[in-house]
């Protein structure tokens, strides 16, 4: 998210690597497209040539000055092309979700929902899922999970499932609802099985603690608290915002847990019993005997690559030693090796990209990274905020603090010059993305800034094309880009989704 830092610190197929072809048969199924969570399409997006419809995805935002602090879940797409997007309704809470035809933006149906968000600075996500069945599952009160079928027709089944059983929530749905949110977007697996995080802040009658849930295809639930999971008595629950991520063959679950001083592990559960498989303890790139910070006003959530390795964003141990950039800790998919980090992470997903797809690539990984590489001005840095390709096997000296990071193989600098840092020459405008739309046939990707405009950024000629002007530009929190079923890109600025496509003929 941009400058929580700066601005208030106060306050498969495309790989040649059958296990990751997706095995989720949609278009965009949740946070970073899937359950590994790569960001990697299999569509080619139409070029950035005009808004096709817009819609908001917050009827009541909630500025500080000029900046928005603020994020929105990720946009779903259907087979059929329907999108369905979760709406903030209130200033300070209220929800519902709206399914729009993707052609038109026409809206086809919406649905109320009685989530409410866990105690925040920023706004955190709220959850919605798509399953290969094509169900939608969205938050409700309570830490219940409510669904709608058909979701490409006007009107479907619907329910409501609680993971701690629904006799239990209707007969005490009052303490429920005071006392237990969802504080994660939602991941479905390939069998329909859902997984989030919860929060619970009472008693309960069921004695529920906060935790991992899981909600099974035929909508038996489960759980376990984040104490036990990690077996450390500090530990309280997830951070808010952390999707969890599914091992290739989805026998794996990762999520990170954090512990009241803001530091905690990074778990490996069975996807299916919920029990602790794998554990590591996050710790600083740098100082490795300092432990990493777990920041709530940040999205990073795990990002399972093709080879089973596990990416993960943190903050740095020393506030302000990195720039407030964090680091992308990651991990062999035991979570017993360390490899080579990357230099930022705090608040972004990464993106798989085939290395086949950067031309100027000569080294042996058979994939490669896209990272946000925000390096913040009026914290230490020199406001010349990029993104970044990585080699995660290969590494190099990082020219802020001197640690061994992953290889820069490209960088592209924002575009835009940054006035409200005068004083530090070549500051531009940050990148507004957490997780990336990759499109391999385009060789390219999605990008958003805080200058108001989306880029296609090209691989080939490591170049910034098809600029598109979506707003006139605000200082806000990241949010994700998608690649529609058509084509269509979808990106969100200034509390606005928008739907872009091509000039007609």
């Amino acid at each position: 998210m941009i400058t929580f830092l700066h601005r208030s610190l106060v306050c498969s197929l495309l790989l040649g690597c059958a296990a990751h072809a997706q095995s989720i048969a949609v278009p965009w199924s949740g946070h970073g497209h899937d359950g590994q969570h790569t960001g990697l399409s299999q569509v080619s997006s139409k070029a950035l040539q005009r808004i096709l419809w817009q819609m908001p995805v917050d009827l009541a935002p909630q500025y500080v000055g000029t900046t928005l602090y603020a994020h929105y879940g990720s946009p779903l797409i259907t087979r059929q092309n329907t999108v369905i997007v979760p709406v903030k309704t209130g200033a300070g809470d209220g929800f519902r979700i709206e399914a729009r035809d993707g052609a038109t933006g026409a809206q086809r149906w919406q649905l109320p929902t009685g989530y409410s968000l866990p105690t925040h600075n920023w706004v955190p996500h709220f959850g919605i899922a798509l399953t290969p069945k094509n169900r939608v599952y969205y938050a409700d009160a309570g830490g219940t999970v409510s669904y709608r079928d058909t979701p490409d027709e006007s009107t479907g089944a619907m329910g409501k499932i609680a993971f701690y059983g629904m006799s239990n929530y209707v007969s005490d749905s009052a303490t429920f609802d005071a006392n237990v949110r969802i504080n994660t977007p939602i991941t479905a697996d390939r069998y329909g099985n859902l997984y989030f995080g919860f929060v619970v802040s009472g008693a309960t009658t069921q004695a529920l603690q906060s935790g991992i849930a899981r909600i099974a295809e035929d909508g038996t639930g489960s759980w376990v608290s984040a104490t036990s999971a990690a077996a450390d008595p500090a530990v309280l629950r997830l951070p808010h915002n952390l999707a969890p991520a599914l091992s290739n063959n989805h026998k794996a679950l990762y999520v990170a847990v954090v512990d009241g001083n803001g530091f905690g592990y990074l778990l490996m559960l069975d996807s299916r019993t919920l029990a602790t498989t794998g554990k590591v303890r996050l710790k600083d790139a740098l100082s490795p005997t300092d432990d990493a910070r777990l920041l709530d006003d940040g999205t990073a959530s795990p990002m399972v690559g093709p080879d089973g390795d596990v990416y993960f964003g943190v903050f740095e141990h020393s506030w302000g030693v990195n720039h407030y950039r964090g680091w992308l800790r990651h991990y062999d998919k035991t979570l017993t090796q360390s490899k080579p980090s990357g230099a930022f992470g705090w608040d972004h997903t990464p993106s798989v990209v085939p290395a086949s797809l950067v031309a100027a690539y000569r080294g042996a990984s058979k994939y490669l990274l896209l990272s946000k590489y925000n390096n913040y001005a009026g914290v230490g840095g020199d406001g010349l905020n990029k993104l970044a390709v990585l080699d995660p096997n290969d590494t190099m000296t990082d020219g802020v603090t001197g640690a061994a990071v992953m290889k820069e193989i490209l960088t592209v600098i924002g575009p835009t010059p940054d006035d409200e840092y005068p004083s530090t020459p070549g500051a531009v405008r940050e990148w507004c993305v957490n997780t990336v739309a990759i499109d391999s046939a385009k060789k390219s990707a999605i990008v958003h800034s805080e200058d108001g405009k989306v880029y296609r950024w090209d691989f080939t000629s490591n170049t910034l094309i098809e600029p598109l002007m979506l707003t006139s530009g605000i200082g806000e929190a990241y949010t994700p880009s998608v690649i529609g079923v058509d084509g269509t890109v979808y990106v969100i600025a200034n509390a606005i989704l928008f739907a872009i496509g091509e000039v007609e003929p």
